[in-house]
């Protein structure tokens, strides 16, 4: 799994002009099952999404991400091996 940590480099209000498009992206990538969370930093700074797929398959898809698109964005990626989990979360351990 990662953790992805997504630190603005523009105004926020070009984060909100390109806002819609992000949201859409990130529902494709809810859709193809690819994040399991997401949301913005507080204070609004960025954002982070936790995401289940290869390293290539995360690769990609951020590199869609309107807010990489428009050189927006910076992302700073960490990957983990969930080894304990909280209850009713038991799918996302891995060995």
């Amino acid at each position: 799994m990662f953790v992805v940590s997504l630190n603005y480099k523009v105004p926020l209000s070009e984060i909100d002009r390109l806002a819609p498009g992000h949201i859409e992206w990130l529902e494709a990538c809810y859709a193809e099952g690819i994040f399991v969370a997401s949301g913005p930093k507080r204070p609004r700074t960025g954002g982070v999404i936790i995401a289940r797929c290869s390293r290539e398959v995360l690769d990609a898809r951020l590199a869609a991400d309107p807010f990489a698109q428009a050189g927006a964005a910076d992302y700073d990626i960490t990957e983990f091996t969930a080894r304990m989990t909280a209850a009713g979360l038991g799918s996302f351990k891995e060995a």
